[in-house]
């Protein structure tokens, strides 16, 4: 495929849909969190496994408290203390109440709860109660949060804490989850050099390596290093095959452009069972975009990404990074993954039809409205990040990013658009 047959930053993501989701994995519950399910998770029993009460109060025949009032209050007897952590040996009787804490089991008779605050002691043996109940009034039924064989989680269910919780009560202590790709990170190029090491004058310290090794680790991903390989053929090629066999994804930066020292697309090209599925994409920076599939059938993913570091973890935070998630049992979006906040432009963008643009931005509070009008200070404003190429301070100074549309010639001062924050 030749460079500048581009494809669409949709059809990029199309390509990536093509690739399976890792296999699932034993994962020890407190090792799941973050982690998405494999498959689906049942309740193995009823959760509670009886009525509980859900307030501290009296258990009660809800009949009996009928009418109830403060003028005219029901005088129900007392009956044996609920004590937590056992099932009451008893039943109740008609006309009685048994002082529960939130969280005891109900006696047997027992299908309400009257809250403490409304019930008062009436001599020796007895209480008042001034509200009325209804059938299940502070109770939570038998399986009333889960039922034995309910289906509780589906696959690819992320676990929070709230589910990590949830599944501790119902006596699950492993989950199968997907595996965690694990990543190969190599970065190529004559000009490139290890970060402890002093660059010589044409050189540079290697940032794309470390950058996209973080990257893969707040994906979720495992970052598997590798030597900065020459702009060598044969280089390149023993790296990559190795690449191969140590990773599910291979990620490599430098020599995805146009040039006489491009070695990446051929490079990939000759690896067994390979492809090359896209050597240029439509989007700004990055453009040089590789993308093979290696090993024959579903295959493992290699993006080539370019030498450019902000070009290169642009293209990383909007493709790279929702597929490694994508793995893991994520819906596969165009990135970048982050939260949106709505803002107004403090100036005027320019773009070019046929490329989606991302442009940093940093926020403020809005001084400027829509059309120049002064703003109400909610409404924060977003100042576009300029900079020469190659500034890594852009994206250091940068709170998020504004995509441009393919179709749009450019964005105008004071309008609306949505901020994808970092």
């Amino acid at each position: 495929m030749e460079f500048f047959n581009v494809i669409t930053p949709d059809g990029f993501v199309e390509l990536l849909a093509g690739f399976p989701r890792l296999a699932g994995e034993a994962v020890p519950l407190d090792g799941a969190l973050g982690r998405r399910l494999a498959g689906e998770v049942a309740a193995r029993e009823d959760l509670p496994e009886g009525a509980r009460s859900t307030v501290d109060g009296y258990a009660v025949r809800a009949e009996d408290t009928f009418g109830a009032s403060d003028a005219i209050p029901a005088l129900l007897k007392l009956a044996p203390a609920v004590t937590m952590g056992t099932v009451p040996g008893f039943k109740l009787a008609p006309g009685h109440a048994a002082p529960i804490p939130t969280g005891g089991f109900l006696p047997q008779g027992a299908d309400a709860v009257v809250m403490v605050e409304y019930a008062n002691p009436a001599g020796a043996g007895a209480i008042e109660v001034s509200r009325p109940v209804t059938l299940r009034t502070n109770v939570l039924g038998r399986g009333e949060d889960a039922r034995a064989g309910e289906a509780l989680l589906g696959a690819g269910k992320l676990l929070r804490a709230q589910e990590i919780g949830f599944l501790a009560a119902l006596g699950v202590a492993e989950v199968e989850a997907f595996r965690r790709p694990r990543v190969a990170i190599v970065s190529s190029g004559d000009e490139v050099v290890p970060v402890g090491r002093e660059p010589r004058p044409g050189q540079v310290r290697d940032a794309n390596g470390h950058a996209l090794a973080a990257l893969v680790r707040d994906a979720g991903g495992e970052p598997v290093a590798f030597d900065i390989v020459p702009d060598d053929a044969a280089a390149l090629d023993r790296t990559l095959r190795a690449a191969l066999d140590a990773a599910d994804v291979v990620a490599i930066s430098g020599g995805s452009s146009v040039g006489a020292r491009d070695l990446m697309a051929s490079a990939v090209a000759a690896l067994p069972g390979a492809e090359v599925l896209a050597h240029g994409v439509a989007i700004r920076p990055g453009k040089p975009t590789l993308l093979g599939r290696c090993g024959g059938g579903a295959g493992h993913a290699v993006f080539g990404l370019p030498g450019h570091p902000v070009s290169a973890l642009v293209v990383a935070q909007v493709f790279l990074a929702p597929f490694l998630r994508h793995l893991q049992g994520a819906p596969l979006r165009k990135g970048p993954e982050g939260r949106e906040v709505a803002a107004a432009l403090a100036s005027s963008l320019h773009s070019t039809i046929g490329l989606e643009e991302y442009v940093r931005v940093r926020l403020e509070r809005a001084d400027v409205g829509p059309g120049g009008a002064r703003g109400d200070g909610e409404t924060p404003t977003a100042h576009p990040v300029w900079g020469k190429s190659g500034m890594l301070s852009t994206l250091v100074r940068a709170d998020g990013v504004v995509r441009v549309p393919m179709n749009a010639e450019g964005l105008a001062r004071g309008a609306a658009v949505p901020v994808i924050l970092y």
